[in-house]
């Protein structure tokens, strides 16, 4: 199946900010909105994959804290690893 990139962004849009918890909607959407216009088609299949992830690991990853799970290390996990959320 082939899928628009602007459908792609669409569905990446939603999947950060309804995540399930206040605290992930906040700080993946804003990661999201911040970067997803500068991402080629290969770099927001990484992040969808990267939306795969539940939601404490992906926070405690974030903050630099110990994780349950292995996630692989590319462009997109790098920059969540140390992407800062501003109010």
């Amino acid at each position: 199946m082939i899928i628009n990139i602007d459908d792609l962004r669409n569905k990446i849009i939603y999947r950060a900010n309804y995540r399930g918890t206040k605290e992930m909607d906040k700080l993946l959407g804003a990661f999201v909105r911040d970067y997803i216009n500068t991402f080629n088609e290969h770099e927001l299949n990484l992040l969808s994959n990267l939306l795969d992830i539940d939601d404490v690991n992906l926070y405690k990853f974030n903050q630099g804290l110990k994780i349950q799970i292995q996630i692989e290390k590319n462009k997109i996990t790098e920059l969540f690893r140390n992407y800062k959320f501003k109010n």
